[in-house]
């Protein structure tokens, strides 16, 4: 091997071929398309990063999260996301079953072909090499400039690169250092850096150099000036997802549906918001809302925090459901009459003694004080979560049509006493003649498609919220 290999933690080795596929054929579990619809989700793995998936301004976002929406719903699936914290276990996680497929944008390799398969790719990208321009590049002329930076691929003989290892861009640079003739210096990183934190090391003065692909590299270079991405260390290569071998019909469905999907309009729409705008990327990073980064997830995190605290109900649930209801908006009001942050409306609020239902403070005082109520109505609930979710469900249509769905659950045999496959499955009902017409029903007609979302969708949220807020 003809490239000095150095690690951050302790010595690496390389996986042979032969290894590779030994360990496929041991790890690949069998669950295909037809499994994933009996369970009803489709589970993907992906990272989190600026572009592929995080939370900004308290919703989940992202080019890999917003293409995911609409396939799973394209596939009548609910969405399940898999965060992989590092980055070189994605595959062991895929082949484990953890996930149906890798989400995540991924250069198709010789070596990876032995591991999984790939969907038709849905672009190209070519490798560059981040670089740190000198401190005092701005006063410097062309010439003193470019003769501090690396100009040619020639001149990484005996340089260092920082990557992580399973990496394409480690695969690209076996084969530079035999292209050249000299070695190259590899600092293997944590799987747990995404290409965009080495970036932004490479900024900072603490890696000397780093690869990336052309699109990333030029999103991080409109925010890390410093940095000069101008010299190319590969050909195009084809990104795509990936997916086990043993799923050849999530392979074929994905990739009819991508082949629709990709360069259409809304797919033309995602990709450029992604990775074509630039300040649209600076406006997120440096944000106090970029929760990844900040921790933060609203304006009102320490209001929530306060009266999350005197219900007994963990904050990141009440920010869940205040997103759900206003976006965080103070303003937000509804054709009904709700406004503010938790859409309380006039009669509630009133009884709640809530003056100004546009004040947060207030707001969420007295939104949270509802939700008590309501939870306190449902202690005939044994199990702690099921009772949120009954008081969340009364919060949204009211509690005499949740009262209607428990009463059809019970006539019907059904259990009574829990939400999840239960009585949400009665509220949705409520929209039907033969139900909602049936002497159990005191309240008549509920458009329970509303309670039936609003409850699972506060409770993905919340999810979503304690993978990316460290409490």
């Amino acid at each position: 091997m003809a490239l000095s290999l150095l690690s951050c933690n302790s010595s690496s080795t390389v996986n042979t071929d032969d290894s590779i596929e030994k360990d496929t054929a041991q790890l690949a579990v069998d669950f295909d398309l037809d499994k994933i619809k009996k369970r009803d989700t489709l589970k993907a793995i992906t990272i989190f990063g600026p572009t592929s998936y995080f939370l900004y301004r308290g919703k989940a976002m992202g080019f890999e999260y917003e293409i995911l929406e609409d396939l799973a719903s394209k596939l009548d699936l609910h969405l399940e996301l898999v965060v992989s914290r590092n980055i070189d276990d994605l595959f062991e996680k895929l082949n484990n079953g953890d996930g149906d497929l890798i989400a995540y944008g991924l250069a198709i390799t010789s070596m990876r072909n032995k591991i999984v398969d790939f969907t038709i790719p849905y672009t190209t990208y070519h490798q560059v090499l981040v670089q740190r321009k000198p401190d005092n590049w701005r006063s410097l002329s062309y010439k003193a400039k470019q003769s501090a930076l690396i100009k040619d691929v020639t001149e990484l003989g005996g340089k260092t690169i920082s990557i992580r290892e399973n990496s394409s861009y480690y695969e690209r640079l076996l084969n530079l250092s035999e292209e050249i003739g000299d070695s190259i210096g590899i600092q293997f990183v944590p799987g747990e850096y995404s290409t965009h934190e080495i970036i932004q090391k490479v900024s900072e003065g603490e890696y000397q150099f780093t690869i990336a692909d052309n699109s990333i590299a030029q999103l991080n270079n409109s925010y890390y000036s410093n940095l000069d991405i101008s010299i190319p260390v590969s050909f195009s290569q084809k990104i795509a997802w990936a997916i086990r071998k043993n799923s050849p019909q999530l392979r074929n469905t994905l990739d009819s549906l991508l082949q629709e999907y990709i360069g259409s309009a809304r797919f033309n729409i995602i990709y450029n918001k992604y990775f074509e705008s630039n300040k649209s990327f600076k406006n997120r990073i440096s944000s106090n809302y970029y929760t990844i980064n900040t921790g933060k997830i609203s304006p009102y995190d320490d209001l929530i925090k306060l009266n999350a605290d005197r219900i007994d109900w963990d904050w990141l649930l009440v920010s869940a459901l205040i997103y759900q209801e206003s976006q965080f908006d103070p303003k937000a009001g509804s054709w009904a009459g709700a406004r503010g942050l938790m859409q309380i409306m006039p009669v509630t609020a009133t009884e709640l003694d809530v003056k100004n239902t546009h004040d947060p403070e207030q707001s969420i005082k007295g939104g949270t004080k509802y939700l008590k109520i309501l939870y306190d109505r449902w202690s005939s609930i044994p199990d702690s979560i099921q009772r949120i979710k009954f008081a969340m469900a009364s919060y949204n249509c009211g509690y005499g049509h949740v009262q209607d769905a428990q009463r059809l659950a019970k006539k019907d045999g059904g259990n009574e006493f829990v939400w999840d496959a239960g009585v949400d499955e009665y509220i949705l009902k409520l929209s039907k003649p033969r139900y909602y017409n049936r002497p159990e029903v005191v309240y008549g007609y509920a458009r329970g498609s509303e309670p039936y979302n609003y409850v699972r969708n506060i409770f993905d949220r919340y999810e979503e919220y304690k993978e990316m807020v460290v409490k």
